[in-house]
């Protein structure tokens, strides 16, 4: 019925542009006060700026069953048997996930006026608080891991974060990043929108998987910013919602040469977070897909997925993997892809999952493999050494946010919006 908020599931959530109003009323019965809000910006945004009546389908979370998900994923390989055929989709659903994410027109560049201090030596690297604007007066924070010492251009690695407690700063997030650049990589770690010092809007709001995406980007204009990057060497990992961001920014960016997406990559779980799911990527009237057509964008590039046995890649090995080792070939680039899975393991991106990405970046990007190994040749990370939660961050009582910094999503949103 033309107008009407249809409920299937609640993860899959269908509604039609053409009559926001109506849509709105049945929505009233369903949500929250705040959701409403919410929804109502959201169908506002979509009504202002689409000329003709569309149909949007959300699809979140776990919308089928694991047999129907994999029913669905082995419909969708039908379609495409050589390189060509995927090299179309593939460029449709590139297309579509940038449409979705309100992400074909950007606004304009700003500068991005890094702030960077409290730069440490550690055991063979460094450690730097650094924030830069995204856009102007929205700062996104992180820090900056280099070796200790550069010789000529290093590869970059982004290490976007998921939803876990303290985020970017845990010992976990830490020692990876610490790794990647003592065998010889810039890694830089970023806070996700409303998590740690992203405070200036809040993470479960409409639109935030947009701008968090742009955040991405921009993150990777920081590190070329920096002038001894490798812009051949670029990539990116994360676990949960860092993996989604991950295989989101290699499906849209092409400056990305590598990715490794962790515990995220399913057939049949789409996120169920604000950053993952809740703007039109999954499903339009031109095509419907999922994260294992989304993860595979990045072919031919090095791809490595890693799965476990305790969350919604436990199938990998069996489905999502053959999958894309099978779009792979079509280019003749097996040796890209690799699928490493923890069966007794949980969602995490745990001591083992960590060993499991670096010979994958030394194979492709030459890093130093042995910087983080043992005499036996084994991972090794009793280097790292944590650094405390609060000297990690980059504004507090010596160095505050710029007074002109904006507060509020519908600010920061305001200032995406001026792309389109």
């Amino acid at each position: 019925m033309r107008g009407q908020l249809h409920y299937q599931d609640p993860h899959f959530v269908t509604y039609d542009r053409s009559n926001t109003m109506i849509a709105i009323f049945w929505y009233y019965a369903y949500m929250r006060y705040a959701q409403i809000m919410l929804f109502v910006a959201g169908l506002l945004f979509i009504a202002k700026t689409s000329s003709h009546a569309q149909v949007v389908t959300l699809i979140r979370g776990r919308a089928f069953s694991e047999p129907v998900a994999a029913e669905k994923l082995a419909k969708l390989g039908e379609s495409y048997n050589n390189q060509r055929e995927w090299q179309a989709r593939a460029e449709m659903l590139r297309a579509g996930i940038r449409k979705g994410l309100q992400l074909e027109k950007l606004p304009p560049t700003c500068e991005l006026k890094p702030i960077c201090h409290s730069k440490r030596e550690m055991d063979g690297y460094t450690v730097e608080n650094v924030a830069f604007e995204s856009l102007p007066g929205f700062w996104v924070t992180g820090n900056l891991y280099l070796p200790s010492k550069i010789e000529g251009k290093i590869p970059g690695i982004l290490n976007p974060h998921g939803h876990f407690k303290n985020a970017r700063l845990t010992e976990s997030n830490q020692t990876r990043c610490a790794a990647q650049a003592r065998m010889g990589a810039a890694a830089f770690a970023y806070d996700m929108v409303g998590y740690g010092e992203s405070t200036q809007c809040e993470h479960r709001r409409f639109q935030v998987q947009r701008l968090q995406t742009f955040n991405s980007m921009r993150a990777l204009d920081y590190l070329l910013s920096l002038g001894f990057i490798d812009e051949d060497r670029l990539a990116v990992t994360g676990a949960s919602g860092g993996g989604t961001q991950s295989f989101l920014l290699s499906a849209i960016d092409d400056r990305i040469d590598l990715s490794m997406p962790v515990v995220m990559v399913s057939a049949y779980f789409f996120g169920g977070c604000e950053c993952e799911s809740a703007m039109p990527i999954h499903k339009t009237e031109e095509y419907e897909t999922n994260n294992v057509e989304i993860a595979a964008l990045v072919a031919p590039k090095p791809l490595l997925l890693v799965s476990d046995g305790g969350d919604w890649t436990a199938n990998t090995p069996s489905v999502e993997y053959p999958h894309i080792q099978r779009i792979y070939s079509f280019f003749g680039a097996e040796e890209n892809v690799e699928n490493e899975h923890f069966p007794d393991e949980g969602h995490d991106y745990g001591p083992s999952k960590r060993a499991a990405t670096y010979p994958f970046l030394a194979k492709h990007f030459g890093l130093n493999l042995a910087a983080v190994e043992n005499s036996a040749g084994e991972i090794d990370e009793s280097f790292f050494q944590a650094i405390p939660e609060d000297e990690l961050r980059v504004f507090n009582a010596e160095h505050s946010r710029p007074d002109y910094a904006h507060q509020g999503c519908d600010e920061v949103l305001r200032l995406l919006n001026k792309g389109g």
